[in-house]
């Protein structure tokens, strides 16, 4: 999990970019349904709790709703058009997984009968602006995205993954259609993104040159030092979780990439590649259910958002 601390305060007209503040007011989180395909219209606003719906008739829309507090979730950008076709999404699926103690990567671990990879691999193959999906895993596991290339409408490519993230983002991005206008990075362990919100930030992305989905921190956060006494307690209204799909332009992001090989810089999010080029970043404000499923108990409140019903019967 990153966290990012934002710097002293800015007005509330002023975009959120790393390295300014935002005024953080109350608003809800949409409704998931466990068989939706994560897109708008499957959410609207909720009350102040957690709780089943039954605002549907049929009992498979079971819906569960969610609150939290966070910045009003316009994008920066709403009048920005992103084009058809524009954007090629490289899909990190490569990692270990070692902290989920399977017998094989947390990604392709079944969720509701699907592997978790393909739940983001299906919401980026049906946005409009997408052309292309250059998913960067292992070949042992190809065969999982290409038994669902039928089911698509986009390009879809193959890259190696690397010993570090950075490594594999660079090996996605070597593959990535020269025409392309944005390069949208997303990890597999996020299978709850939704549209809506990728959309918002594919928007940002082409404004502001990078951008990356995130939402206000809602832990304290303490400082420590290598002893774990604590030194400080961080000002939580400047602290943001950052997740993923990150967005930055092709010509940006190779920059980056040759400022970090030449300075041999370590990087844990694909946005700091950006951040070392001294680009501002813009903050899009994203949703707290795009959880990491990363720990056997992660994979449980990922099975409930998706299926509250689970959650009952349990």
């Amino acid at each position: 999990m990153s966290i990012l601390q934002l710097s002293p305060p800015l007005s509330l007209s002023s975009p959120i970019l790393l390295g300014s503040n935002y005024q953080i007011s109350e608003r809800s989180l949409p409704l998931l349904s466990h068989n939706s395909t994560l897109t708008p219209s499957h959410f609207k606003k909720s009350s102040l709790s957690t709780e089943k719906s039954n605002s549907f008739r049929s009992p498979e829309l079971s819906l569960l709703r969610v609150t939290c507090s966070a910045v009003p979730g316009e994008s920066k950008s709403p009048d920005v058009v992103v084009k058809e076709k524009s954007v090629s999404v490289i899909l990190l699926a490569g990692g270990k997984g070692k902290r989920m103690g399977a017998s094989m990567p947390k990604q392709y671990l079944p969720l509701l009968g699907q592997p978790i990879a393909l739940y983001s691999f299906y919401t980026f193959a049906r946005m409009l602006e997408v052309k292309e999906i250059v998913v960067v895993c292992d070949p042992s596991y190809q065969d999982i995205f290409e038994g669902a290339k039928e089911k698509i409408e986009v390009d879809l490519k193959f890259a190696l993954p690397g010993k570090e993230r950075q490594d594999s983002v660079y090996s996605g991005v070597q593959a990535v259609d020269l025409s392309a206008e944005l390069v949208c990075i997303h990890d597999t362990a996020r299978p709850l993104v939704l549209a809506e919100d990728a959309e918002k930030v594919l928007k940002d992305g082409l404004l502001i040159g990078a951008a990356v989905l995130g939402v206000p921190a809602k832990a304290t956060i303490k400082e420590a030092d290598s002893k774990f006494f604590v030194v400080r307690t961080l000002d939580r209204k400047k602290l943001w979780e950052m997740q993923t799909p990150q967005v930055i332009k092709p010509d940006l992001l190779k920059k980056g990439f040759e400022l970090v090989n030449r300075e041999n810089l370590e990087v844990t999010d694909d946005v700091s590649i950006v951040e070392h080029l001294k680009h501002p970043v813009y903050i899009t404000e994203g949703s707290y259910t795009n959880i990491k499923v990363t720990t056997p108990d992660d994979l449980l409140l990922a099975e409930r958002i998706l299926n509250p019903t689970s959650a009952k019967s349990s």
